[in-house]
């Protein structure tokens, strides 16, 4: 009788520290705000990268797409959608420049984001 009641004991115990065990969830990290203020002579696109505009890979795509980017200088913006809301999850930037569908932006400077 007291080795059931021993085992039924040990059992409750060890389901009692596997349980305590989980890990809570972690909590939602906080969503960035970008102030659009910082943008008061171009528009803010939220951009999957920025790159120089004199590297090679921006060149050839640029000369892929039949865009003459020979007088760039600076950053662009690649894969790019206008800024509507206040929250981007890559990369806020403000361009002062053309944009080519969104696949390329140029003139772009990085837009600092408060947590």
């Amino acid at each position: 009788m007291y080795s059931k009641l021993a085992l039924f004991v040990l059992s409750a115990f060890a389901l009692g520290v596997v349980a305590a065990d989980e890990p809570a969830a972690a909590p939602a990290p906080p969503t960035p705000v970008i102030n659009n203020s910082q943008c008061d002579v171009g528009t803010v696109h939220c951009c999957d990268s920025t790159q120089n505009a004199k590297s090679s890979g921006v060149q050839n795509l640029a000369k892929s797409l039949g865009i003459d980017l020979g007088g760039v200088n600076g950053l662009v913006g690649l894969t790019c959608n206008v800024l509507g809301g206040s929250s981007c999850s890559a990369q806020p930037v403000c361009c002062t420049g053309n944009s080519f569908g969104g696949l390329i932006v140029v003139g772009c400077s990085p837009i600092n984001v408060s947590l």
